[in-house]
């Protein structure tokens, strides 16, 4: 073998080999060195007056637990309350295991990003209500930006143009009866088909998913499209089955790995293709919608959300060539209105109807209040809710009780704040104390 420094390599060595192995040897050195450096620096971050929270690893923070295999998690160790993972823990069981151990207000790193969770109310209240503009803005996550190209009104940048958008769009949903009782005749209406559909099963057992989804979705689009779709409607129910099984892939599959590396999205397999396929159905679903409305305007005569935006982006074209407002915001818009409203509302609908199932004794008080304050002749309104104390109080308990939303949408600093000198994101936090079968109702946020 040659020795060192001998520029003719030995017999048998290929030509080259040396310099390969140097190359390959100062990459590794490099690469061990860049390691290093990132746990130092996020070390050195824990220590510059960030809250508490578990040791983050090197590069991926803390959310390595995501990159084990699910069979392997048994064995791998979180750093949570001093508990191995038995299964695919959710997010929100996750991080109130941590709060029981940093505290209500903790820090935890996804990659080099700094996050600061709150689960109390004192530290929500003081950061979304008493610095609500200071923690207005929005954090820039490649899986959201990929997805929402940072359009529409939930996920967007805080600033001059989405406050424009927020503006408008509040404005025209109220106009067509969001918050006001005159949106309570399509929400009986549609409920009358709610019943019937569930009269057709009779006495078999069924699911009332599809039902109560299909419901909600048709008051949401009687605002938006201006028209509502029947329960057999091939279409709509791939779309709303499209819906379910995209955010089920959000919340409950490693695509979160998207915001170390975006360029997992692109993967040809698993879940990340099955999501951009259900991002692709959808985006023509709302798109052909969009088209048939701009076929169909009538200037004289908007009968939908969609109708006032499209008169509006001509308004505002005519009045100014710079304009926020176009056909592809709209998109974005009518999609976190659609999308957004149909599941939490669902969702709520089928934890009401779950825990009435099991608790009889409370349905029955439920429905003799109904029978006393409205009886059997009308339908009841919002009105009505000042004279049913305990039907209210159950569907807040039912609210407190499930977390149909477990973790609020992140926020993040749109200014330096006076924690650290950075900009962090807050993550407000509605958690279940582990382990036992109480609902701490401070932490209701």
């Amino acid at each position: 073998m040659s020795s060192p420094g001998d520029p003719h390599p030995a017999a048998g060595e290929p030509p080259g080999a040396g310099p390969r192995l140097r190359a390959a040897g100062g990459a590794l050195l490099l690469c061990g060195l860049a390691v290093l450096l990132g746990w130092v620096w996020l070390r050195r971050q824990r220590a510059c007056g960030i809250p508490p929270g578990p040791a983050p690893r090197p590069l991926v923070g803390n959310i390595g637990h995501l990159l084990v295999p699910r069979f392997l998690r048994r064995q791998f160790w979180l750093g949570a309350g001093g508990q191995k993972d038995t299964d695919a823990v959710a997010t929100h069981v996750r991080l109130a295991r941590l709060a029981g151990v940093y505290g209500n207000v903790f820090s935890l790193f996804i990659g080099h990003r700094l996050v600061v969770v709150l689960s109390d109310f004192h530290s929500v209240r003081e950061a979304l209500v008493q610095q609500a503009e200071v923690f207005s803005d929005r954090p820039r996550m490649p899986l959201i930006s990929i997805m929402t190209k940072e359009k529409g009104i939930v996920f967007a940048h805080y600033g001059a143009v989405w406050k424009q958008q927020r503006k408008f769009s509040h404005s025209t949903l109220r106009h067509f009866g969001l918050g006001k009782l005159s949106l309570e005749p399509k929400i009986i209406e549609e409920f009358k088909y709610v019943k019937e559909e569930m009269q057709k099963h009779g006495d078999a057992p069924f699911s009332p998913f599809p039902i109560i989804s299909n419901a909600v979705s048709n008051i949401i689009c009687s605002l938006c499209f201006g028209q509502r779709f029947d329960y057999t409607n091939t279409e709509f129910k791939k779309v709303l089955d499209f819906m379910s099984r995209g955010l089920e892939i959000c919340l409950h599959s490693q695509l979160f790995l998207i915001n170390l590396c975006s360029w997992f999205y692109y993967l040809p397999f698993g879940p990340c293709k099955e999501l951009r396929q259900i991002e692709r159905d959808i985006t023509c679903f709302l798109k052909n919608i969009i088209k048939e409305h701009q076929e169909s305007l009538d200037a004289s005569n908007p009968q939908d959300f969609i109708d006032m935006y499209l008169l509006h982006v001509e308004a505002e074209r005519r009045a100014s060539s710079s304009t926020s407002f176009s056909e592809d915001y709209l998109f974005y818009i009518i999609g976190d209105l659609f999308i957004a409203g149909t599941d939490t509302t669902t969702n709520s609908l089928l934890w009401c109807l779950l825990y009435m199932s099991l608790n009889p004794d409370v349905q029955k008080k439920v429905h003799e209040e109904i029978e006393r304050v409205i009886g059997c002749d009308r339908v009841p309104s919002l009105t009505d809710k000042a004279q049913m104390p305990y039907t209210e109080a159950t569907i807040m308990e039912v609210q407190r009780l499930s977390m149909a939303v477990p973790l609020a949408i992140p926020h993040m600093t749109s200014e330096k704040t006076g924690k650290s000198g950075a900009c962090l994101l807050c993550m407000p936090l509605r958690v279940r104390s582990v382990g036992r079968a109480v609902i701490t109702a401070e932490l209701a946020l």
